[in-house]
């Protein structure tokens, strides 16, 4: 956790830990590669908020997991339109997968 708020405070100037952080490669564009980039996911915040959330802490890994994919490939939530979208995306892969909506609230 430490770890992880030590990186959210350097990249994106937050002093807390986080459960996913997105880093876009930074190849230039003449070198051929499908690699998109790093993700770096706090293996205790994750288990802490699935505990939190009563999720199974797998289908909470599958989920941050995606998040911070579409992450990479350029989606964010940071107003409600983005959000609605890069969410229901992340709802379709989930239930793709077999994992019920993360969002809705039982």
């Amino acid at each position: 956790e430490q770890e992880s708020k030590e990186l959210n405070n350097s990249y994106r100037g937050k002093n807390s830990s986080t459960n996913v952080l997105s880093f876009e490669s930074d190849l230039p564009d003449f070198v051929p590669s499908n690699f998109i980039g790093d993700l770096a996911i706090c293996a205790q915040v994750v288990c802490n908020e699935a505990q939190d959330q009563n999720k199974l802490v797998s289908n909470h890994w599958a989920h941050m997991s995606i998040h911070g994919v579409l992450h990479l490939l350029g989606y964010d939530h940071i107003d409600d339109k983005e959000a609605q979208q890069m969410e229901g995306i992340e709802i379709a892969i989930l239930e793709s997968l077999g994992i019920k909506n993360p969002y809705q609230i039982t």
